[in-house]
């Protein structure tokens, strides 16, 4: 299923299943894991069952009409991994050149830590910053190079702690489109102090996720997806996500040890290889269109504000 988060005009939200063109309705009177797609996600498979089974009498609207907002409005908890050598490799390479505090490196120059071929690593977002479909983007103040970053996200849909890996697809929930918004001048300052991101990804808006999560009956564990990138209607970035150091279920085994996950849980990918403007040492500017696309799952479309 397709599940989506709707707004109508007078404000309300809502949840239902996207049908191409249309989106049947989970009316909340019928079954209480209908009030939210956090309701949904924590009701576990009988929510699911119940969503399938509502499906015959569910009333029909025409997806046009209401809005998409993201599907899970406020996350549990927002991480996001770092899983895609080139991207860490071609990224680094491009601020050598911007910094200019030492020798320029080529992609393949760029040292990469020995423990992050060993081990998912990751930050932690602010789940407040969340933005959906068709939402403009705030353009944070004094920036000179917004970016965008293509990601797969992934929604968990089952708690535990010391997650073994061989039960850890069975925590997924779904999958959805990521646009991980970053500030790169604001990101370059606040990094060069060994911590971070914070101010250069959590503002406002920043988490552009949607327009919907496909559950994972339907798309699997998420991995061999085309993923691409268009600006404007031009394209600037394609990549699959079959190149992930680090499999959705190595991260849940890895951030599990010790700690506990929740139902609700937000993890990125990383951005796929060639999936930012940083990596080409090219950005976005006010009015630009992005479009993310991913198999099987959909577009995610952002319009850029106005420079502040």
């Amino acid at each position: 299923m397709k599940l989506v988060t709707i707004r109508n005009d007078a404000g309300a939200r809502a949840i239902g299943i996207l049908e191409g063109a249309r989106i049947a309705l989970l009316d909340s009177a019928r079954h209480p894991a209908f009030v939210s797609m956090r309701a949904l996600i924590e009701a576990g498979e009988e929510g699911l069952d119940a969503a399938r089974r509502a499906l015959g009498r569910a009333s029909r609207i025409e997806a046009a009409s209401v809005r998409l907002c993201a599907p899970l409005p406020v996350p549990v908890q927002m991480r996001d991994c770092l899983t895609f050598e080139q991207h860490i490799r071609q990224c680094r390479a491009t601020i050598s050149r911007i910094l200019a505090t030492g020798p320029e490196l080529a992609p393949e120059e760029v040292p990469i830590p020995e423990v992050w071929y060993r081990q998912p690593v990751y930050y932690k977002g602010n789940r407040f910053s969340v933005s959906g479909m068709d939402d403009e983007i705030l353009w944070p103040a004094g920036e000179t190079r917004l970016d965008y970053e293509l990601e797969l996200g992934m929604i968990t849909g089952r708690g535990g702690t010391d997650i073994p890996l061989s039960e850890a697809p069975a925590h997924i929930f779904g999958f959805l489109i990521f646009n991980d918004f970053s500030a790169r001048d604001i990101q370059m300052r606040e990094m060069a102090c060994g911590l971070g991101p914070a101010k250069g990804k959590d503002w406002r808006t920043a988490n552009a996720m949607g327009p919907c999560i496909v559950t994972r009956d339907e798309i699997g564990d998420g991995s061999g997806l085309e993923m691409v990138a268009r600006v404007n209607g031009e394209e600037w970035s394609r990549g699959n996500s079959s190149r992930m150091q680090h499999s959705f279920a190595r991260i849940l085994e890895h951030v599990s040890r010790d700690e506990e996950i929740r139902p609700g849980e937000f993890f990125g990918s990383g951005t796929v290889g060639n999936g930012c403007g940083l990596e080409m040492n090219r950005f976005l500017s006010p009015g630009d269109v992005v479009e993310l696309e991913i198999e099987g799952i959909g577009i995610l479309r952002n319009r850029i504000g106005p420079r502040r």
